[in-house]
């Protein structure tokens, strides 16, 4: 039996990104308070020298579906939710990029689970929205349809929001459509949660051989008791870097071009990836970010 390898469509980057996931307690519906708090982490990321920093799930207000779901206006943000400028000011002060997590509404009202990519310039460049639901969430939120792939530094990131990540095929569009890594804000509870992280994560790495990363919540956040342990690995699925269950703070982790390469070149499971497979970056977007 031969093997079809299919050519590599995307270059892989020239040079190493620094990037973080982001770990720290937020406070219950408090959207302010919690954008002081991201603020503040990429203050800290931009002077260690991160490029792009990484937050959890819903991380403005906390998981906190039926508190959301009581007044939205006052719970959820839009894309030009002035609330928002703090963070925007951070990025362009320290020239870093920030995935945020937060609960959303569009024009029509519709809420959703997101991601807002800031750019190092400070502008709102893209959402991305939770593509597969957990629990009760499709009772007050709408599924997001489209994959989002950012481009910075050479670098494509593939962005996810925690469910997403248990469907091997959201990751593996990530890496259909070139990304070199993996990028998911989450929140996984003690327990169950755990094991999760422990196999998913590693899982989602090799067998697509991009970086993964996760920004997970600690302490309570709604009903959940959180596990912490934000962390990143690498395309051959080793641990780099982690933070525990309580720790506050950043896990930084440089994704390496040279690493890359030397994985890929070993595990092939990228370039030998049927055809048919092509389809699932159908709809994606594309957000470049300098």
């Amino acid at each position: 039996m031969t093997s079809a390898h299919l050519s590599q469509p995307f270059p892989l980057p020239s040079r190493p990104l620094r990037v973080a996931v982001a770990q720290a307690a937020v406070v219950r519906g408090a959207v302010d308070a919690n954008v002081a708090r991201v603020a503040a982490l990429i203050e800290q990321a931009g002077a260690d020298g991160v490029q792009l920093v990484l937050f959890a799930e819903k991380f403005l207000t906390g998981y906190e579906p039926e508190l959301i779901a009581s007044d939205p206006a006052r719970y959820t943000v839009t894309e030009d939710d002035p609330r928002l400028s703090p963070i925007a000011a951070a990025c362009r002060a320290a020239g870093t990029a920030a995935v945020v997590g937060a609960a959303t509404r569009d024009a029509a009202g519709v809420l959703r689970i997101s991601a807002l990519v800031f750019g190092p310039d400070g502008v709102l460049a893209a959402r991305y929205d939770k593509q597969y639901q957990f629990g009760g969430e499709p009772e007050v939120f709408a599924a997001g349809t489209t994959g989002c792939t950012v481009e910075l530094a050479g670098w494509r990131l593939g962005l996810g929001v925690c469910y997403d990540s248990g469907f091997p095929e959201h990751a593996r569009a990530a890496a259909l459509d070139g990304c070199h890594a993996y990028l998911v804000g989450a929140l996984f509870s003690r327990g169950g949660g755990r094991q999760q992280v422990d196999t998913w994560f590693p899982a989602r790495a090799i067998d697509n051989t991009v970086y993964v990363l996760l920004a997970n919540h600690i302490g309570r956040t709604g009903a959940m008791d959180t596990c912490g342990h934000s962390a990143g690995w690498g395309p051959d699925g080793r641990l780099i870097a982690a933070l525990g269950e309580t720790e506050t703070g950043l896990a930084v982790v440089d994704l390496g071009p040279e690493r890359l390469r030397a994985v890929r070149e070993d595990l092939r499971m990228l370039s030998d990836v049927k055809d048919r497979d092509a389809a699932a970056t159908a709809t994606r977007a594309l957000v470049r970010l300098g």
